[in-house]
């Protein structure tokens, strides 16, 4: 049997960043404009979020990478490109960074409808809970991750 060959992959990362210095610019009226911004930039670089939401510090964005890329680079151009967005915009109306550090941690297939929801309602989420919480509660669950940078 001849069969042609074919590569297929589904590497899942959950990524999380923050503001520069954590200063919560991310208000309630400007998330969704920022958050559709980084979907559609996706689609123009063939990044494949599969969700992206945050809170008013932060941002959980959930990637599929191809067997081409690498989470660096992809969150390289998406915070790249997102803050010069919001600058050019003037969304904020002082000039907006991202912190330099982020976490990523590869997902299996099994937890992509949790973490969806997950990511999907961090408002509700962030009601009940701090992202110092939140972040505590990732270092127990991947102790190899490290503090996100407050500077």
């Amino acid at each position: 049997m001849n069969r042609k060959a074919m590569s297929h992959t589904k590497i899942l990362v959950h990524n999380v960043w923050t503001t520069k210095k954590r200063i919560p610019y991310l208000y309630k009226q400007i998330r969704p404009l920022v958050f559709n911004h980084i979907l559609e930039y996706g689609e123009t670089k063939d990044i494949h979020i599969e969700a992206v939401n945050g809170y008013t510090d932060h941002v959980h964005c959930l990637i599929s990478l191809s067997r081409q890329q690498n989470i660096s680079d992809c969150l390289k151009l998406i915070k790249g490109e997102s803050s010069f967005w919001i600058n050019k915009r003037k969304l904020i109306g002082v000039k907006f960074q991202w912190q330099d550090d982020f976490w990523a941690v590869s997902i299996g297939l099994s937890h992509l409808g949790n973490l969806r929801r997950y990511i999907w309602n961090q408002e509700a989420h962030h009601r009940k809970k701090t992202f110092k919480q939140e972040e505590d509660r990732f270092l127990q669950l991947y102790p190899f991750l490290h503090r996100l940078n407050t500077e």
